[in-house]
């Protein structure tokens, strides 16, 4: 099964808008589509925004264990494109945090010059996903790198490719139980794995995941001030009209306070974080 985005932009407060952007373009290569004093706009395809760097004056470092973002997940097209980006950073070298083998897919992670966490991957054939009824089994083992890089090619890490999506968000938030009644019972989103009592993945049409929930960081955790960095707000875009107007009345069965405007809704999951919602 191809990954059909769900989440498809997201928006990014920093302090440093050009530190932050040289990271984006000359390290993961993305392509710039706008760019002012006070915002960047970053496509994997030279037309669509996936990401967008805002810098406001004033802005502070978002306090530890507070709500927000956990981190990007860039999905690549091929296990070759990773092996490249893989040998890229080796050759360069330029640290990571980790990478993992999660069954689903192979991963590695970084961050940005402020912190954001990134995550770069590709998905493993959904025919090799292994599902327990509902829930898909995820692990995290240490990625096989020399397995890896036997895929890499002659023409090398030339950028992010153009096929690349957001393959999913994953979110710090404060309170897993409302959480996952916002985003299953509002957004229509299905539970596919739990971690315990401290995480939760979700998605539609049995990925393995688009959204990544979890309290490791953040449990009864606040919001951070408004002018923190991190994130700022993120897109869903659903398939239809039809979901999109399933979703608004689920949101008002729940009692969140969307506002729409523009075919768009605008509302915060429990732990405000700040959603755009659209349809194709």
């Amino acid at each position: 099964m191809k990954n059909q985005p769900i989440v498809d932009q997201v928006v990014l407060n920093v302090r440093d808008l050009e530190l932050t952007l040289d990271f984006y373009t000359k390290v993961l290569g993305f392509k710039v589509i706008k760019h002012s004093d006070k915002k960047a706009v970053l496509s994997a395809n030279g037309a669509a925004g996936l990401l967008i760097l805002e810098k406001e004056e004033g802005s502070i470092p978002r306090p530890p264990r507070t709500t927000g973002l956990y981190h990007i997940a860039f999905l690549l097209p091929s296990r070759p494109d990773l092996a490249n980006f893989v040998q890229y950073l080796i050759d360069f070298q330029y640290p990571i945090q980790g990478a993992s083998d999660h069954s689903v897919s192979e991963a590695l992670y970084l961050a940005d010059p402020e912190g954001n966490g990134i995550e770069i991957y590709t998905d493993r054939d959904s025919q090799l996903w292994k599902w327990n009824k509902d829930e898909v089994h995820m692990t995290t083992e240490a990625l096989d790198i020399r397995d890896l890089l036997e895929e890499k090619t002659e023409i090398g890490w030339k950028g992010i490719p153009v096929d690349t999506v957001i393959g999913h968000i994953h979110l710090q938030v404060s309170d897993l139980k409302k959480t996952e009644q916002f985003y299953c019972e509002g957004l229509g989103f299905d539970v596919v794995a739990r971690y315990g009592p401290q995480a939760l993945f979700v998605s539609k049409d049995r990925y393995h995941h688009h959204i990544g929930l979890n309290t490791w960081n953040s449990l009864n955790g606040m919001v951070p001030p408004e002018n923190s960095t991190g994130l700022k707000w993120y897109s869903i875009t659903l398939s239809s009209n039809e979901d999109y107007v399933k979703v608004k009345e689920q949101l008002s069965e729940i009692h969140a306070d969307a506002q729409e405007k523009d075919e768009m809704l605008f509302v915060k999951d429990p732990s405000g974080i700040s959603i755009r919602i659209q349809f194709n």
